[in-house]
């Protein structure tokens, strides 16, 4: 028996007062004997003796009604056996995630653990409350019918989604519901990566079940990148495999072979190409079709054009001509009128690598130069003194570089936080390179006098980075996402293109990824300016599973709620008894208490009267 009001119990004290009255009108008299009235002593006991058994059962009946009432004001209820189970509120969680695509015993596990979330839905009945919630974040609720439709057309999400958040979701659906039962039931291949850390729903019955199959072999590309981001026009692709032996594999551009090869067990694949294709292009690496089809083909995205046209300028230095040497010998950049390299006293366009003036004489004439090319940073007053460089992005490519003499870097008056450009490295805490729209600007001479930079191994690099990436006239970046995961939306893009054709309008400042793996575009217009590649986690192609014992302890169950068999599956759940109030009942015995009390007690209020 359970209370819905079990405050209104404490009433029950009121049972008290009928007692005390009963023992207060209890008189002890002093006994005196009168002879002639002797041979009334035995109908005078007589008549005490049925007296004090009214008293004593009109104290009974007062008591009983007041437990009663107090007792009916608590709403109890009880469960009863029998007549079907209680209303139940039953969140299902179906694990769609890539893993359960795998085909195992001819089925994809999908289907496999549709089939059991169907058989659970449809013993629900129409009092209860029924929710299907996918491991990709997607809830569904309504009636019963609905959600087996829900059930039956779920499909199989492009990455690995979160089941634990789902699972905990599910939790909060049925705690919400005003009903006596709760219950989450979890459909899961058992995927040890998808299950990391513990979870607990404390209050709420967990029951899971846990594909029973042994998981199948699987090969995967579990990752792939162009190097660089942009050719100009000869570049690279770098792939590493899972594979437990040799796997035969493809490499593609825009629907192109442009390779074919057997990679051996843990071996890099790296194909160096030099494509007549121009542009933002899209590319895969691909292997012969397994049992998980979703981790076979990996996507790449690569800008492929001529390599940047840079004028040096003479007062640049002789470590920036030799930098740019070496850049223009490897193909990543030519001479050529479309990108300056100067300091910034000597520029007359954008866009340009700005440098720092060798001559602290020449600041005014810097500072003037940056205000007529809209570049909104000015040079300030020079700092001398060894100040350690630090990239801005917490990478570690300018570690060991320091500074000797710089100029401090302040935004001109009017220039906002997304027109100021952003800060790519600090020395000494202060900005030393700044970037922004057509421009890179660095507060120091390229010179070992001023900076151990151009001696430094990463200044190459960086150099080819600067003008390929920052400066080179088609701009944008490719970025990497998992499906689903939330993105904010770059500036100045307005759609996302898709790969079967057709846009997707960015309005807002964030989005959420695809949720179907491949290289999508970003558009300003009708131009390709970025690209965002979609591609399932690594760690989703290892299938390893947790044994039921592990995974109870993951979740925080008992062992005995993980089920590897649908039917022991099917009587663990919706088994809560259904339950009665007793108000109703309650309250007619009162009633009937207070009526007998009546009547036992009219037959001395009319010889009183």
């Amino acid at each position: 028996m359970g209370f819905l009001a079990p405050l209104w119990l404490l009433a029950g004290a009121a049972a008290a007062v009928p007692l005390l009255i009963h023992l207060m009108r209890r008189r002890a008299g002093l006994r005196i004997d009168f002879p002639a009235v002797r041979y009334l002593v035995r109908a005078e006991r007589e008549h005490s003796r049925d007296l004090r058994l009214r008293n004593l059962l009109l104290m009974i009946l007062r008591v009983a009604a007041v437990l009663l009432i107090a007792l009916a004001a608590a709403h109890p209820i009880v469960r009863m056996a029998g007549g079907g189970h209680a209303r139940t509120a039953l969140a299902v969680v179906l694990d769609n995630s890539l893993s359960t695509s795998a085909v195992v015993g001819g089925r994809p596990v999908l289907q496999q653990l549709q089939a059991r979330a169907r058989e659970i839905i449809r013993r629900a009945s129409s009092s209860d409350r029924v929710w299907l919630v996918t491991a990709d974040g997607v809830v569904h609720g309504g009636s019963r019918d609905a959600v087996l439709e829900a059930a039956a057309h779920t499909e199989p999400f492009g990455g690995a989604g979160d089941v634990r958040a789902a699972t905990a979701r599910a939790a909060l659906l049925a705690r919400s519901a005003a009903l006596p039962a709760k219950e989450v039931v979890v459909l899961t291949d058992g995927q040890a990566a998808s299950w990391r850390d513990p979870l607990s729903l404390a209050d709420v019955p967990l029951h899971i079940y846990l594909l029973a199959a042994a998981a199948p072999a699987n090969h995967a590309v579990v990752a792939v990148r162009a190097i660089p981001t942009r050719w100009t026009p000869r570049g690279a692709v770098r792939a590493r495999l899972l594979a437990s032996d040799s796997a035969t594999y493809r490499i593609t551009l825009e629907g192109r072979t442009v390779a074919r090869g057997i990679a051996a067990r843990d071996e890099e694949i790296v194909l160096r190409a030099e494509p007549p294709e121009r542009g933002w292009s899209s590319g895969t690496v691909e292997l012969e079709p397994d049992e998980l089809r979703g981790d076979d083909v990996r996507h790449f995205a690569v800008w492929i054009g001529p390599a940047p046209a840079v004028s040096l300028h003479p007062l640049a230095g002789p470590f920036a001509h030799s930098a740019l040497d070496a850049l223009v010998q490897s193909g990543r950049a030519s001479i050529g009128n479309e990108i300056s390299f100067a300091p910034a006293d000597e520029a007359t366009k954008l866009p340009a690598l700005l440098i720092a003036p060798g001559d602290p004489v020449k600041l005014g004439a810097a500072n003037r130069a940056l205000e007529r090319l809209g570049v909104p940073w000015r040079f300030g007053a020079v700092a001398h003194g060894e100040s350690v460089v630090r990239a801005a992005d917490s990478t570690r490519a300018l570690d060991g570089v320091s500074v000797s003499t710089r100029y401090a870097l302040t935004r001109s008056a009017g220039a906002g936080g997304s027109t100021g450009g952003d800060t790519l490295a600090t020395a000494g805490g202060a900005p030393w390179i700044v970037a922004g729209p057509r421009y890179v600007l660095v507060a120091s001479p390229l010179a070992p006098p001023a900076t151990t930079f151009p001696l430094h191994a990463s200044f190459v690099p960086w150099l080819d980075d600067m003008l390929s990436q920052r400066l080179s006239g088609e701009g944008g970046t490719p970025h990497e996402a998992a499906p689903g995961e939330q993105l904010g939306r770059p500036a100045n893009v307005d759609a996302l293109e898709l790969p079967e054709g057709g846009e997707l309008t960015l309005s807002s400042d964030s989005f959420t990824a695809p949720s179907r793996a491949g290289a999508y575009f970003y558009l300003r217009g009708t131009t390709r300016v970025g690209a965002l590649v979609v591609n399932p986690e690594p760690g989703e192609s290892d299938l390893a599973r947790l044994t039921p014992e592990a995974l109870a302890v993951r979740l925080g169950t008992r062992a005995s709620n993980v089920f590897t068999d649908s039917t022991a599956l099917s009587r663990s759940i919706l088994t809560a008894a259904p339950q009665r109030p007793l108000l109703a009942p309650l309250l007619l015995i009162a009633a009937l208490t207070l009526l007998a009390e009546t009547l036992i007690t009219a037959p001395a209020r009319r010889r009183a009267a």
